[in-house]
């Protein structure tokens, strides 16, 4: 026995020359609640890393009145130097008004001396009741809480998530359709062409020439008519509708026709690459450039334009003489 003593002497006195210390303490997140409120008993150990202590455990109480809702959350923070932190928090609630003291908790540790306890101090809670209720409180009846609400799952919002999705593709499908529709209505109605395509081009080419837009500051109004007769004539010259179509896929569509990457190719897209960016991107281009791409259209569709070879008089009656 004289040897178990001493040996427990030394450990303690090895625990203070080293600095390390245990200390224990337990309190609530408010010392007063109102009833049915539910906050925190947190027990907070601060020990020696190496040291093995335990904690008390609570099943359904802490004490008579003061009920615990949920299991304790356990964590623990290395401080550094040796130290460690072991924190205990329960989840608690009251439905009886008064004072409530909870006694000191403690944490212990065996060694060969015997069993050592580090006790915290007392905790207090004030549990109020709500002060709602008129005098007469038989004329209507009051909850003592208002109701809980509880939190809102990712499996209850799952249903209303693939419904909002099934109804935008029914949505996206219908406005495709009539899209589709309209289109294919609209191809249907369009006008016989009685001119050939170049000549109604060149017609407003030499309009949009005349009217002198960009030498006026009008650089958006020219680029927009400039392309909008392109496209035009790429419709009635190709059978591509463009007017509804980004340059990307007039292009593609352009090509699609059997159109070849030559010059006249690249004339176009030059074109319509130079409009978006005056369109779109504020650019303002130099009084050069604007004739450029004006020789440029002009030359694309001198360049595509279909020529019609009318016989010569009398050919006929030559082939058929030899």
């Amino acid at each position: 026995m004289k040897k178990l003593g001493f040996i427990f002497i030394l450990q303690a006195i090895l625990l203070t020359v080293s600095g390390q210390k245990i200390t224990v303490t337990a309190a609530f997140d408010s010392t007063r609640i109102l009833i049915g409120d539910q906050i925190h008993y947190t027990i907070t150990v601060e020990q020696p890393a190496d040291l093995m202590l335990t904690l008390p455990s609570f099943r359904d109480t802490l004490i008579k009145n003061i009920e615990i809702v949920g299991a304790p959350e356990t964590d623990s923070v290395n401080l550094g130097q040796g130290q460690l932190r072991v924190t205990e928090k329960y989840l608690i609630t009251s439905f009886d008004s008064g004072m409530y003291r909870v006694p000191p908790v403690y944490a212990e540790v065996k060694n060969p001396g015997g069993l050592n306890r580090y006790y915290s101090d007392a905790a207090m809670l004030e549990v109020a009741r709500y002060r709602i209720a008129p005098a007469d409180s038989s004329a209507k009846i009051y909850d003592i809480v208002d109701p809980y609400r509880a939190p809102v799952t990712f499996g209850e919002i799952l249903p209303w998530i693939l419904l909002a999705i099934v109804l935008a593709g029914i949505v996206w499908f219908i406005i495709k359709w009539l899209r589709n529709r309209k289109a294919s209505k609209t191809e249907s109605e369009r006008p016989v062409i009685t001119e050939p395509a170049h000549i109604i081009a060149f017609r407003e080419l030499e309009e949009l020439k005349s009217k002198e837009l960009w030498q006026k500051g009008g650089y958006k109004q020219y680029y927009t008519r400039l392309t909008e007769i392109l496209r035009k004539y790429l419709e009635n010259r190709y059978n591509v509708f463009s007017l509804e179509l980004t340059t990307s896929e007039t292009l593609d569509a352009l090509l699609k026709t059997g159109f070849r990457k030559d010059a006249f190719f690249n004339m176009l897209k030059g074109v319509l690459l130079s409009a978006d960016l005056v369109k779109f991107a504020k650019y303002v281009p130099g009084g050069e450039e604007n004739e450029l791409h004006f020789r440029s259209a002009w030359d694309f569709v001198e360049g595509t334009k279909v020529v019609i070879v009318q016989p010569e008089p009398g050919a006929n009656k030559e082939e058929g003489g030899v």
